[in-house]
Order: C-alpha cells, then sequence, then structure tokens
C-alpha cells in the first residue's frame, strides 16, 4: 500500500462512522449508508470499526477507510492486538488505526514488535491513536504511518478538554515526520477549522456528524425540552 492513501485524504474530513453497543443504529448496513450519504457530503474519507462494518462499507465507497476494533472499552481496546489488526486489514481497510499509547497490550507485544509483524502479514498503512506528545513520539520510533490524536483526554496523561486537544496536535505536527490527525470531541466546524490551522493532515469528526442521540441531546438541553 503506497503513501498515495495519505495524499488522498490530506486537507480533508474523514467521518467517523460508528455507532455505541445496544444502539438502534449498530448495524452495518445502517454505518455503511451512513458513510455513502458522509461521501456525498464531502468526506475524503471514512473511519469505522468492526469486521462487518469495515467490510462493508468498503464494497460500497471508494474513499479510504481507517478501520479498527475495539475490543471492551477500558485500558487498550482500539485494535488491541495484532491478529485484531490484520483481520481489520484483511476485510478492507486501507489504513488500521490500532492503540498507539505506550500501555502494555494484552497480546504481550510492545507496539514496535506489533508494527514490525503486522508488515509481514499486509500491505496495509497503520495509524496509531495517541494520548499524548510522548505516545506518538514513541508510535514514531516503533515505524506507524501516521498518528491521530483520538485518545488525548482518555488515557492518565492529559485532562479531557472540552473540545479537540490542539496543544498536543500542534506540538506533534511540529515535531514528527509523519501526518497527524486531529481526533477527538471536534463537535463544530470551527473546531474542525483550528484543526486544520494547527496543522492537521486531516481532520476526524465523528459524533457531530454521525450520532444522532447525542447531537439531539445538545438541541434538547439548549431549549430545555422537558423530561418525559
Amino acid at each position: 500500500m503506497s503513501d498515495g492513501v495519505l495524499d488522498v485524504l490530506r486537507g480533508g474530513l474523514v467521518t467517523s462512522c460508528q455507532a455505541y453497543p445496544g444502539e438502534p443504529m449498530r448495524h452495518p448496513e445502517t454505518m455503511a449508508q451512513i458513510a455513502e450519504s458522509a461521501v456525498r457530503g464531502g468526506a475524503v474519507g471514512i473511519r469505522a470499526q468492526g469486521v462487518a462494518d469495515v467490510s462493508l462499507i468498503h464494497e460500497r465507497v471508494a474513499v479510504p477507510q481507517i478501520g479498527l476494533w475495539k475490543v471492551g472499552g477500558d485500558g487498550v481496546f482500539i485494535t488491541p492486538t495484532l491478529a485484531h489488526a490484520v483481520v481489520i486489514a484483511n476485510v478492507g481497510a486501507e489504513i488500521v488505526a490500532i492503540d498507539g499509547t505506550r500501555r502494555p497490550r494484552p497480546d504481550g507485544r510492545t507496539l514496535s514488535e506489533t508494527v514490525r509483524d503486522f508488515r509481514n502479514e499486509s500491505s496495509a498503512l497503520l495509524m496509531a491513536d495517541v494520548g499524548s506528545v510522548a505516545d506518538g513520539l514513541a508510535a514514531v520510533e516503533a515505524g506507524v504511518d501516521c498518528l491521530s490524536t483520538t485518545l488525548c483526554g482518555y488515557t492518565d496523561e492529559r485532562p479531557k478538554s472540552d473540545g479537540p486537544d490542539l496543544e498536543v496536535l500542534a506540538e506533534l505536527v511540529s515535531t514528527v515526520p509523519i501526518p497527524v490527525f486531529a481526533e477527538g470531541r471536534v463537535h463544530t466546524p470551527a473546531q474542525a477549522r483550528a484543526c486544520a490551522d494547527a496543522g492537521a493532515w486531516a481532520v476526524v469528526v465523528g459524533t457531530a456528524i454521525t450520532h444522532p442521540a447525542t447531537i439531539t441531546s445538545w438541541f434538547s438541553a439548549a431549549v430545555g425540552s422537558p423530561q418525559r
């Protein structure tokens, strides 16, 4: 897989099409339809999770897909092992997002070992979802192809900011030699613009575009909807 995939995403919007477990929209067909709609609206790439979703979206849209596999919800849970990463690549993800923090991984491999062994199994690119600048530097050393600020505020290294962690984004952009994607709590077009201005290779937006329950709750709170 050439770095041409990253060139396609540069300067654009990647839409994250995911639903939480137990939600009505948690279905591959629904996520694929949302992905198709996002592409019509201008998304240059899609981020999705789970084997069925990634596979179907790969069939439906022509833009690159960042695929991942969430296992559980604590600790290292974003594509936590080499085996998960290989499966997601095999079902069509051009880029596989993995936990890129320095925390212990469930299969006992280091991040460097995961990257090395993945290269022997797949030509897909690897994105490290990081929670701090230190994570990002370690992930670059491990040999990943790109970084994302996905986990900033979700590990014990950074406070959870109201919006995207522009501080980490800007420092990584100015420090590392590989693309840095902005992701996490990008809830408005103004915040997306701020990420672009901070040097993000591309901006990933999920909840504010593809999660009706959360979007509805924002408006409901704003107008003071009565409890039912």
